[in-house]
Parts: C-alpha cells; sequence; structure tokens
C-alpha cells in the first residue's frame, strides 16, 4: 500500500509530539507519588521511549497489511504480545538505571499492572487511529484509480466514435470522386485536394479535445466545400453567427455530424436545390447552435445511412457533460431542426 510521503512525515510529527506531552504527564505523576524529579524523568523517558517503538512497529506493520475480517483477531495478539515484551524490556531497563533510587523498586514492582493495563490501552488505540487512518487512505487511492480508470475508458470512448465517424464520411466522398473522375475531372482533384485538407485538420484535431467555435466553424466549412462538389447547385448553405461567440469554446469536430446529417435529410428525402442553415448565439452560459433543413414528412427516414451522425454526437455529449439534454430535434411543416448546446466550461 502506498501513501503520501509528506502525509506519513506529518502523521509522525503528530505521533511525536503527543510522545513529548506524555513524556512529561508521566513524569509529574510519578514525582506526585514521591519519585524525584530526576529519576521521574528518566523512568518516563525509558517507558514511554519502548513504548513508543512498539507503536512505530505497529504503524509500519499496518501500512503494509492491513487487517481484513477474522484477521483483526491478529491485530489483538500483536498488541498484546507487545505489551508484555514492552513491560519485560522497561522493567529490565528501569531496574538497571534506577534501582539505587530508595523505595524505587517497590515503587516499579506494585506499579507493573498499571503500566501494562496503560501500555496496552495506548497500544490498542494508537494501533486502532493507524488503521482508520491507513484504510482512508486505502480508499482515498481506490477512488482516485476509479476516476482516473472511468476518465480512461471516457476518453477511449470519444475518441472510438471519432475514428467511427471518419471513415463513415471517407467512404461517401472516395464513392462521389469514383463517380466524378470520368465526367468531370477536374472537379475530381479538386474534391481530392479538399478531402487532403479536411483529413490533415482531423488529425491535427485529434490532439485536442476542446476547440473556439471560429476553428470549428473554419473546419466546417471544408466539409462543406466537399459536399458542395459532390452535390453540385442542389446544395446551399446560410450560416448566421454572432460575432461575439466565436471565441467561445466546443468539443472538435462536433458539427461535422450535425450538418451531415441535415444534408442527408435535405437532399436525400426532397428534390430539387436544398438549404442547410445554421444559426449560434449565446445562452446564459450555453453556446446554442441550431442546424435546419427541408425534409419530406411523408418519407422522413432517410433513405440512406444509419442515423449514427446524431447518435454518436449525444454520446459525446453525454460523456462530456453527464446530461442527456444537450442535443434535441424536431420537425415542423417541413422543416426539421437540430439543436445542440454546449456548456461553457470555466
Amino acid at each position: 500500500m502506498s501513501n503520501s510521503p509528506l502525509s506519513i512525515l506529518r502523521f509522525r510529527i503528530i505521533f511525536i509530539i503527543a510522545w513529548i506531552v506524555m513524556v512529561a504527564d508521566n513524569a509529574m505523576v510519578l514525582n506526585f507519588f514521591g519519585l524525584p524529579w530526576k529519576a521521574a524523568i528518566i523512568d518516563s523517558a525509558i517507558s514511554n521511549t519502548l513504548l513508543l517503538l512498539a507503536c512505530l512497529l505497529v504503524m509500519n506493520t499496518l501500512r503494509y497489511y492491513l487487517p481484513r475480517g477474522k484477521q483483526y483477531i491478529n491485530i489483538f495478539s500483536i498488541c498484546l504480545f507487545l505489551t508484555i515484551i514492552w513491560l519485560l524490556l522497561a522493567k529490565l531497563l528501569l531496574r538497571i538505571s534506577l534501582n539505587h533510587y530508595p523505595g524505587y523498586a517497590d515503587l516499579l514492582h506494585h506499579s507493573l499492572s498499571i503500566r501494562f493495563s496503560i501500555a496496552f490501552l495506548l497500544l490498542g488505540c494508537v494501533t486502532m487511529i493507524s488503521i482508520l487512518w491507513y484504510n482512508q487512505q486505502e480508499q482515498k487511492e481506490m477512488n482516485e484509480r476509479k476516476i482516473d480508470a472511468e476518465k480512461l475508458a471516457k476518453e477511449a470512448e470519444l475518441f472510438k466514435l471519432r475514428q467511427q465517424l471518419q471513415p463513415h464520411f471517407l467512404f461517401n466522398s472516395l464513392n462521389s470522386i469514383n463517380a466524378l473522375i470520368g465526367s468531370r475531372p477536374e472537379e475530381a482533384r479538386k474534391m481530392v485536394q479538399q478531402l487532403s485538407d479536411f483529413l490533415r485538420g482531423t488529425i491535427k484535431k485529434e490532439e485536442t479535445q476542446w476547440v473556439t467555435f471560429q476553428e470549428e466553424l473554419q473546419y466546417l466549412q471544408l466539409y462543406l466545400d466537399i459536399e458542395k462538389v459532390r452535390f453540385g447547385n442542389r446544395l446551399a448553405t446560410e450560416i448566421e453567427v454572432d460575432e461575439n461567440i466565436k471565441q467561445l469554446k466546443l468539443p472538435a469536430l462536433i458539427l461535422q455530424p450535425i450538418v451531415e446529417n441535415a444534408i442527408k435529410f435535405g437532399l436525400y428525402d426532397t428534390t430539387g436545390n436544398t438549404v442547410i442553415r445554421l444559426f449560434a448565439t449565446k445562452e446564459g452560459d450555453n453556446l446554442v447552435i441550431k442546424v435546419l433543413n427541408p425534409f419530406d414528412p411523408e418519407t422522413s427516414s432517410p433513405k440512406q445511412g444509419t442515423g449514427f451522425g446524431l447518435k454518436s454526437v449525444q454520446r459525446r455529449l453525454y460523456l462530456l457533460f453527464a446530461r442527456t439534454d444537450l442535443l434535441t430535434t424536431h420537425g415542423k411543416e417541413n422543416i426539421f431542426t437540430t439543436i445542440v448546446k454546449i456548456p461553457q466550461v470555466q
């Protein structure tokens, strides 16, 4: 079990201060019962130093071994054994050091049972406090590891979602390039260049989780340029953005699947020209983006695609903000609206 060195040092400093106070208190009690100050201080220092070593031994043992369930009986046995060893050593050293004081041998003999009881009680208290403290530290570390593991899992899922989006768009673009090579080779070459710029930007943005709205809008324009080559005059876009929101933050590459969904609904489900509209404003602490596209109410389900784009965006928003209300959609008359809210993390 690992613990912060600073925390362990702080804990031991507090323990040593408590030991010094105990030495002084013990010496005053012995002096009260008639033992000279010098002898009382020597007695208290020897007894409590040995007790301190016993407590440190228990604390160090518990640092690497914490009892579970029935193992607590082992801790009780260790405390009892250490108290007996302490009493024998203390009795031996005190006799060697202080036996020449008149009446000290009788005082020592009559106080052995009291010394044993106090030492066992203190050693037991220190043991229980240590167990509680180390358990708290262990629980704290477990919670930190759990949070780290959840964070890694969340980042891995976000990365997987973004990786799934790229092939989806890439295959569509390659199919369009293949269709253009024979009839419109110049547009095919232009689309290859645009696709290259788009994918290069994707690789760079994977290093950054958050980007400004202006950066995301520039990246979205690369995608729209590719789609306009694919669909020609059938696709038009209108983008209205408040100037004061361009530096607001949002997750990288989150607009592209929303607009792709709008294009898919707007062009696959309708005939004639299609206008995709994007509006962005700030409402309270949220960046609010609305994407509107026409659709045919009689054939509202897109004839192609799996609807993966909006589901992936909703999942990303949930992983980032733990909320399910940040992406909503509704259709009214022949206009389908997608609304996404991005809370501005301070």
